[in-house]
């Protein structure tokens, strides 16, 4: 099963509880009542659904995990600031709504704005009271200077790595900002929870990434690599292997007549196993990005 398929047991919060086609008068979404209208539904459909309602109940009651940043960051790192410009971010885990995830970057001294490093510090917390159930402090997390991080997201697609255990995801989107020769990535690390601390195990895989070269006219050679994840059998340890499939397409655009004209060309899939060792999936050097 693709690690990315949809496994949430709530939908977004403003949506509609069910997903299912209903008859007329059986959901509905309207700015008075945007959950759902019992009046015409049968007894077995009312107990689905306000049993849906009290399992979403958290998702729908506390989306505003952001007004915990602040406390976060003291509890954590005394007198430490967030970085404005690579903004924290948080999102409450669909695969238990109890618990919220959050990335919180820390500026640290000598940072500019296009240059510098900064500090990560990954946690989950209690989604209704917002204690921290567990965290990870990951020193010179994040670098920046040629290539610019525009930002964090929360990856929290079904990683099961064992029937116990199912992974989260930090993802990072780097971006040289260059117009003539640009250069871009997004890369994944999953972390577990083992009691009151998070594991990273696995670090730094581009799941994206794009650059090649253009004139700023018309002739360029540009190359976009795409990667998903499926998650295959267990192996020795217990853990499920990590299947990547890697999809390539390269475009190269070149004048003729007066007018631009760009031919794609992808290349045949290639996939790779990573197989969970000495604590981690250890993730090949050209698929890794390096700081």
């Amino acid at each position: 099963m693709s690690a990315h398929a949809a496994d949430y047991p709530c939908p977004d919060a403003g949506l509609t509880i069910a997903r299912h086609r209903a008859k007329p008068g059986i959901l509905s979404q309207s700015k008075g009542n945007p959950l759902v209208n019992f009046t015409k539904t049968k007894p077995d459909m009312k107990r689905t659904l306000l049993g849906l309602v009290i399992v979403c109940a958290p998702l729908l009651a506390h989306a505003g995990c952001e007004d915990n940043f602040a406390k976060w960051t003291q509890q954590l790192q005394p007198g430490r600031a967030l970085d404005q410009d690579r903004a924290a971010v948080c999102k409450v885990w669909p695969a238990n709504a109890s618990l919220t995830i959050a990335a919180l970057p820390l500026s640290r001294p000598g940072n500019t704005d296009i240059q510098g490093t900064d500090d990560l510090e990954v946690l989950v917390a209690d989604t209704a009271t917002g204690a921290i159930v567990a965290h990870r402090f990951e020193k010179s997390a994040l670098q920046f200077d040629a290539v610019a991080i525009r930002g964090l997201a929360i990856d929290t697609a079904p990683y099961q790595l064992t029937p116990q255990q199912r992974a989260f995801g930090i993802r990072v989107d780097y971006d040289n900002m260059s117009r003539a020769s640009p250069y871009g990535a997004k890369a994944l690390s999953l972390y577990v929870m083992e009691g009151s601390t998070l594991r990273a195990v696995l670090g730094g895989l581009k799941v994206k990434e794009s650059g090649g070269e253009w004139d700023e006219n018309c002739a360029a050679t540009m190359h976009e690599i795409t990667r998903t994840i499926a998650m295959g059998a267990a192996g020795k340890s217990g853990y499920a292997a990590l299947k990547v499939t890697s999809r390539t397409e390269t475009t190269v655009s070149e004048l003729k007549a007066g007018n631009c004209v760009d031919r794609t060309k992808t290349a045949r899939p290639s996939a790779v196993t990573l197989q969970y060792e000495n604590g981690r999936y250890e993730v090949p050097k050209d698929m890794r990005y390096d700081e």
